[in-house]
């Protein structure tokens, strides 16, 4: 939830803001958090809000903090991850007034959090390294964190009142608050939330969840530690013995009224303006038996948090959701082989063949050549074959004319069987499983459905550039024999039924491959940078920024053209809200990407710098980690050996380099144009400025 009131001058002395020295308000902030001690006395300034809250939806207030489909896609990534929480929880820890009930509880909710922290540093980031962070409980009296087990012992478990994950530090070993990570409220009656579906969790718990975000946040803005992220967002746990959700908040603590009098009624008023808070649904975390659920939604959530509460200390991790994910599909192959699921046999080899009769064209049935097939063979499309997309109402045929790959992934150069003289691009999507229609392949997700997401939004949008691939048609394939689809959304038992084709227009050559064979020379890369630059600037005035750059997705268009131009194509990775995140590339991916996981406005043309370098002939270095992609990006930039590479092609390059740079992790945009009018008058073609430009 976000206000938009401006900053106000400080209500009381008459002097500005601005006239505070930094010192003087740093320790202005450090007594405002000193003060900032009860969580009751702030929820009893926010009553009223709650209320009109209370009054309205809170669905309609407030967003959740995660989209089902990121995690259904962290669950793919966490496949074969093995959390084991030891500390059962106890099924009903209220339900008793036994003190050993509510020492276990806290126990459990401790190695709840550290497998999860345990688990998920080994898988992302580094197994077989130190765990740099721990569990620990927040005991009230004195706000500091002690061992549960310790603070039980010694006979503070009235007192214990959060569980939080905190990074090391041997100097502080009862924690910083600054440090913490993400914090969990062990409190009864979670689980009602579930019940009644309510989204809005009690007065008394929320007011306490935003208490201890604030301090958080208070607490990283004043910190003088280097790792601190002071604008990153809290995540608090909310959970009791069975069930659990998230509440994540983040804002500029900055555009808080530090009035040391009024600290509460300061704190309350933030959050009313310039917070943003989301709400994740109650859903069960534990079983009856005590046992976590970890690959259901309750879990899920909370591990999701801490995965990001993780990547605020640790930075990007050195596999990503998106790659590991991707494993999903050749696990789901193996699984398939293991229940003779790809013992199917459909039609033989699975395909129509095209032939030439008589002029005319015909689609014939190849008949059956054997029994049993091997499971590789599921699916290949072949030079010949034809493919039958249903299109909305129509039904469209391609023919299979090159097979062709993007150094990951097949795809495909077809003709329409209406139209065989016109080449498209034709992908093909995963095959939907018959018993988990969410399985896929993510990076064939990208690839057609994602890319067919984007793709129609820039068509729809009206974006208008030969730069850009054009959407062509896209649909479900239509397989051969009977469907006996159950419904018009669901699907048949035939392995082909609900599976995804795009096809996409012009057709080209793959710059990686003009660059194996030698072809791409000084006019090319001129030509490259400035229609894939025409490309970027046309999304981007869309708010699309395309976030996979490499040269496996420029392509040269030269057939049916007078001049050869470039393409900028896969755009399944695009990044269109600020939720989504770009394909991660050591060689080819921007500073920023690499170390936010999102891309500012100069991301892409710095991604194109890269392109142009490595494919010019620049040393492409053997980068197996992000921080020696790091490395190789701060040396190569602050040697110039980047912009000294694409000097010795173009002047224009170097400048256009040097001019990414400037711009590089800045919030400042790019003015494309200038450099479109500069690189156009470099390109050498012949009658130069005759042909249209229809860059947009």
């Amino acid at each position: 939830m976000e206000g938009i009131s401006p900053d106000q001058e400080s209500v009381g002395s008459g002097t500005k803001r601005s006239s505070v020295s930094s010192g003087g308000r740093h320790r202005n902030q450090k007594e405002f958090l000193r003060r900032f001690m009860d969580s009751e006395i702030l929820t009893a300034n926010l009553e009223d809000w709650f209320d009109t809250i209370s009054e309205n939806s809170a669905s309609d207030m407030f967003d959740v903090p995660f989209e089902l489909v990121e995690l259904q896609q962290f669950d793919y990534a966490l496949e074969g991850v093995s959390f084991q929480q030891l500390v059962r929880m106890p099924s009903a820890v209220y339900a008793s007034t036994s003190d050993a009930v509510e020492a276990t509880a806290y126990l459990a909710i401790e190695d709840f959090l550290h497998a999860g922290v345990k688990g998920l540093w080994e898988t992302f980031w580094s197994e077989g390294e130190p765990l740099p962070f721990y569990v620990s409980c927040l005991y009230n009296e004195n706000m500091k964190f002690y061992q549960a087990e310790r603070a039980i012992t010694n006979g503070k478990l009235g007192g214990l009142r959060a569980t939080a994950v905190l990074l090391k530090n041997a100097r502080h070993p009862h924690g910083r608050w600054d440090e913490v990570l993400v914090l969990a409220l062990l409190r009864p009656d979670i689980g009602n939330l579930a019940s009644e579906s309510a989204r809005f969790p009690p007065i008394s718990i929320m007011g306490e969840a935003l208490y201890f975000a604030i301090r958080i946040l208070l607490s990283r803005s004043i910190s003088r530690t280097g790792f601190s992220l002071k604008s990153s967002p809290v995540f608090v746990l909310l959970v009791d013995s069975q069930y659990g959700g998230v509440v994540k908040v983040e804002g500029d603590v900055q555009k808080l009224d530090f009035d040391v009098n009024n600290v509460y009624e300061c704190a309350a008023e933030w959050i009313k303006s310039h917070s943003r808070i989301a709400i994740s649904p109650v859903d069960r975390i534990w079983n009856k038996l005590g046992n976590a659920n970890w690959g259901d939604i309750g879990a899920l959530q909370v591990l999701f948090a801490t995965f990001h509460s993780l990547m605020q200390f640790a930075g990007v991790p050195k596999h990503s959701i998106e790659d590991l994910a991707a494993d999903h599909g050749s696990r789901l192959q193996a699984r398939r082989i293991e229940r003779l699921l790809a013992d199917t046999r459909i039609n033989g080899n699975s395909l129509f063949r095209f032939q030439q009769q008589s002029g005319s064209p015909e689609i014939v049935e190849v008949p059956d050549e054997s029994n049993k097939m091997e499971p590789d063979e599921l699916m290949k499309l072949e030079v010949g074959s034809v493919l039958w997309l249903e299109d909305s109402n129509w039904q469209k045929g391609y023919q299979i004319n090159e097979v062709l790959t993007d150094g990951e992934l097949p795809y495909y150069v077809a003709s329409s069987v209406e139209d065989p003289g016109k080449a498209l691009f034709l992908y093909v999507g995963a095959r939907p499983s018959q018993l988990e229609p969410a399985w896929e392949d993510m990076n064939l997700w990208y690839q057609v459905q994602r890319q067919t997401k984007v793709l129609t939004i820039m068509k729809q949008k009206g974006l208008s550039s030969k730069y850009l691939p054009q959407l062509s048609s896209s649909g479900r394939i239509i397989h051969p024999g009977p469907c006996q689809r159950p419904d018009a959304g669901g699907n048949c038992d035939h392995p082909w039924c609900g599976t995804p084709i795009l096809v996409t227009s012009p057709v080209g050559e793959p710059v990686a491959d003009m660059v194996r064979s030698g072809r791409f020379g000084s006019d090319e890369a001129i030509k490259c940078c400035h229609d894939c630059l025409s490309a970027l600037a046309t999304a981007a005035s869309a708010g699309i920024r395309h976030g996979d750059l490499r040269p496996e997705n420029v392509i040269c268009v030269t057939s049916g053209v007078r001049h050869p131009y470039f393409v900028l194509i896969g755009w399944g990775h695009a990044v269109l809200e600020e939720r989504d995140r770009p394909a991660m590339n050591l060689h080819f991916s921007s500073t920023y990407a690499l170390q936010e996981g999102k891309l500012c406005s100069a991301s892409d043309a710095e991604s194109l710098v890269y392109m142009l370098y490595f494919s010019s002939g620049g040393d492409l270095p053997n980068l197996d980690s992000v921080e020696g992609a790091f490395q190789w990006r701060e040396t190569s930039w602050s040697k110039r050996l980047i912009q000294q590479k694409l000097g010795d092609i173009s002047a224009v390059l170097k400048a256009f380099a040097d001019y990414v740079d400037s711009l590089c992790g800045t919030p400042y945009p790019m003015d494309c144009d200038i450099w479109l009018r500069r690189l156009r008058r470099h390109i050498h073609e012949e009658e130069h400025g005759k042909e249209v430009d229809t860059s947009g």
